[in-house]
């Protein structure tokens, strides 16, 4: 399970962002943010070539010795990334996919609440409820 969740408004400032260890909150905001250029060269890439426009998850962006840092682009450009423990074989990357399905779905029923103004940070229970349900449980 993820570690980290964080989603990122197209401007590249950060919408919603939680991890799992408190202690680390400031590691996980630098890991995220660093993987946001991994995340524009893929996009680039993407453009260049002639591959399905329709695909949006972006795969492994980088390993780190601890982490493994993942990413997904919707179509509006907002950028989801998931850090996850490097020490977790059994996580594959349908499941990782899932997840980023399972989170772009409750990010679409975010911009859908008429209360919530694009570009501010995401408050919304149920998406935290969702982001709970995908994080570490730690005791």
């Amino acid at each position: 399970m993820a570690v980290c969740i964080a989603v990122i408004a197209k401007e590249n400032y950060p919408l919603y962002i939680r991890s799992v260890p408190s202690q680390n909150e400031l590691k996980f905001h630098y890991t995220v943010h660093t993987s946001l250029d991994v995340v524009e060269e893929k996009v680039s890439a993407v453009g260049k070539s002639l591959a399905d426009q329709r695909e949006l998850y972006l795969g492994l962006l980088y390993p780190t010795e601890d982490y493994k840092v993942y990413g997904y682009v919707t179509n509006s450009k907002v950028k989801f990334v998931i850090v996850v423990d490097s020490s977790n074989t059994s996580l594959r990357d349908n499941e990782i996919r899932s997840m980023f399905r399972k989170l772009h779905n409750s990010f679409t029923d975010v911009m859908c609440n008429p209360f919530y103004n694009p570009g501010d940070p995401i408050l919304s229970k149920a998406f935290n409820g969702i982001v709970s349900g995908m994080m570490v449980q730690t005791s």
